[in-house]
């Protein structure tokens, strides 16, 4: 009986990516998924969230943007296209990983798992512009995002690491601080989804449905939930020195203090600024870098020695049927 290959299957029969390639893949989708955050707040800092009224066609009658739009229309329609360079970034880790001896499959998984949170955050990008830019969606269309930095930023982790079993670097009670400060980062994060929903830059000029909460109100809170991150932060930089961690993690605590005190200092002068269309831009980058760097110090308190692949190498030809 002859085996029929998939695809996949038979792409790996014909090339074998270096680790390198694979690691390049996986920073490469990382680097597009804060790209696209970025790319994003352009288009709702300046009024062009609407610029292609209608999804996923640019408008009823075309698929791009139209000279009519103007540029509005040509903002909106390059981030759009900016997807399917995201989408090209992803698909390089999937067939990277999936043709790469001894095929990893965890890392296979993960590429895949970032292909799902794509498609599901451009569903609800288009839902988003059919509703008016309705701000929970804008919310959740951010937080999606932020889903997809985390599995691209742990494919990039493992890419680095074997497939065992993991083991701490440090004692259980500086992993379960690590595990509060991520908690944490994460509400940071998601108050300040609240901060933009419920403020100015709706993301079109017309007048647009805001969050019902005191704009100031939500901006002193999110400020609250800051100031507790950098305590746990300062927490972890400080323990880490005390139980002796590995240079590379208290590396990853110094990081991750300097990006939040950068994020800080940027979050108060666009506060006391009204909120200049960089500077909130700079914020959101900043975003970001915060949720990477609190990310990389979790995963950066265990690790996973180079060892057996958990899956034999391609030229087993039971792994190349479908």
């Amino acid at each position: 009986m002859v085996a029929v290959l998939n695809p996949f299957a038979y792409l790996a029969t014909r090339w074998t990516p270096s680790p390198r390639t694979v690691r390049r893949a996986a920073l490469a989708a990382l680097l597009m998924s804060v790209a696209i955050v970025v790319t994003g707040g352009a288009v709702r800092l300046t009024g062009s969230g609407l610029g292609c009224d209608t999804w996923p066609k640019c408008t009823d009658d075309s698929l791009i943007a139209t000279p009519a739009q103007g540029f509005h229309g040509a903002i909106e329609f390059g981030n759009r296209m900016l997807t399917y360079v995201l989408c090209a970034a992803v698909g390089w880790v999937i067939l990277a990983a999936r043709s790469a001896k001894p095929w990893r499959t965890v890392l296979t998984r993960l590429g895949w798992t970032q292909f799902v949170i794509v498609m599901a955050n451009a569903v609800l990008g288009g839902i988003t512009v059919m509703t008016g830019l309705n701000p929970y969606s804008v919310a959740g269309h951010f937080l999606l995002a932020t889903a997809l930095i985390t599995v691209t930023t742990v494919t990039w982790q493992r890419t680095a690491e074997g497939d065992a079993a993991p083991r701490p670097r440090v004692p259980g009670p500086v992993r379960k601080l690590s595990w509060a400060m991520l908690a944490s980062t994460f509400v940071l994060i998601a108050a300040g989804t609240v901060v933009t929903g419920s403020g100015p830059h709706a993301g079109d000029s017309s007048e647009i449905e805001r969050m019902p909460f005191d704009w100031e109100t939500t901006a002193h809170l999110h400020a609250i939930a800051a100031w507790l991150v950098c305590a746990l932060a300062v927490a972890m930089w400080l323990v880490l020195r005390v139980v002796d961690a590995p240079a590379d993690t208290r590396a990853r605590a110094r990081d991750l203090l300097i990006v939040l005190l950068a994020q800080g200092g940027i979050g108060y002068v666009q506060f006391f600024t009204e909120l200049p269309e960089v500077l909130v831009g700079a914020h959101m980058l900043g975003s970001c870098l915060v949720w990477i760097a609190a990310l990389r110090l979790a995963l950066g308190l265990r690790e996973r020695p180079a060892g057996r692949a958990d899956v034999p190498a391609q030229d087993d030809p039971r792994l190349a049927a479908v």
